[in-house]
């Protein structure tokens, strides 16, 4: 392969690991082309799972350690335990330059710990922010903070618009980034100090990555006027585990309505086209894959409950981003 796209995986961490990696890994690899996994684990638990998929032997290292970090072990402990674990040898490698972006299903306050010990952050970035996809109704949005800061400043939020433009330029390559402030109404005069100070400065001061459109209130997320929505970690989080919590309950009684009497079964099987494009819009799977923006270095946050489906689309998140050369974007119009 000439210069490979060079992934490295955490093998261990998340529920059902190695063998929904090993699955994940396939299922990429059959839809993908000059890819190479660097895969930190046992090896004893991964080589027999791989051996049984259609991954070429040129496509892949295995990387032996019988070291993991627990989803019960605190950021603290996980650090400590640290430098012979999967987690922090798959960064490791990403220090070195033998990996070009880090995927992991692991724990993820670990993750954000030893991913700041190892990597630095792009100079005038003040704090990393975790963001991920979002559907709306014409497309996809980048949220960004999703919980790793709780408490931001205007500066914060101006470099969350900047590094989820430059995201959303590298995953979409053909669309305009279009910014909005997560608020409690779309009014100048509403939110805190903090919001409106920082409506103030984007308002003011134009940015070509971007175009600024004001506020957004929670209930127009899925609108898809706007396609880059930014707010606090804190904000964020409950906005994402609010409608995490829609989607599944929409779905579960949608499937107890349709399977409930006959008629309800009949209307299912005539209408069973749309039901899968609506199963699909909501399925988390399909918008699986983190990314932890203002380190120099890509890190890709899996979802620990997550199936092969979902780990292998982050990693195509992970293959996007350096495609679409993410890093180098924010590094241009980062202020």
């Amino acid at each position: 392969m000439s210069n490979p796209i060079k992934i490295a995986v955490d093998a261990m961490g998340g529920e059902k690991s190695p063998l929904k990696v090993i699955k994940g890994i396939e299922l990429h690899y059959s839809n993908s082309k000059n890819i190479f996994y660097n895969i930190f684990g046992d090896q004893n638990l991964i080589e027999p799972l791989i051996n049984k998929t259609k991954i070429s032997k040129n496509n892949y290292n295995i990387i032996h350690t019988d070291q993991l970090i627990k989803d019960t072990d605190s950021p603290l402990s996980a650090a400590k335990k640290g430098k012979d674990t999967s987690m922090w040898l798959a960064i490791e490698s990403l220090k070195k330059e033998n990996s070009d972006a880090i995927v992991s299903a692991g724990n993820t306050g670990a993750l954000f710990v030893i991913a700041k010990l190892n990597l630095k952050m792009i100079e005038n970035i003040d704090k990393p922010a975790l963001s991920a996809l979002w559907p709306n109704k014409n497309g996809m949005n980048i949220v960004l903070d999703l919980g790793a800061n709780i408490d931001c400043n205007e500066k914060n939020l101006v470099d969350f618009s900047l590094m989820g433009s430059a995201l959303h330029k590298s995953l979409f390559e053909g669309e305009d980034a279009k910014v909005a402030l997560l608020n409690i109404g779309s009014e100048e005069l509403k939110g805190n100090n903090i919001i409106k100070n920082t409506y103030q400065i984007l308002n003011e001061n134009k940015n070509s990555l971007f175009e600024f459109k004001g506020y957004i209130e929670g209930n127009h997320i899925m609108d898809g006027n706007v396609n880059v929505i930014v707010t606090d970690g804190f904000t964020g989080n409950v906005a994402l585990k609010t409608a995490e919590g829609t989607a599944n309950f929409i779905t579960d009684e949608l499937k107890k309505a349709l399977n409930s009497s006959l008629i309800g079964k009949i209307s299912a099987f005539l209408n069973i086209k749309n039901l899968k494009k609506f199963k699909n819009k909501l399925d988390p799977r399909l918008y699986n894959g983190a990314i932890l923006l203002g380190l120099d270095k890509p890190v890709i946050k899996s979802h620990g409950s997550t199936d092969e489906i979902g780990f292998a689309n982050s990693l195509k998140v992970c293959e996007k981003i350096i495609k679409g050369k993410l890093i180098d974007k924010i590094k241009k119009n980062i202020i």
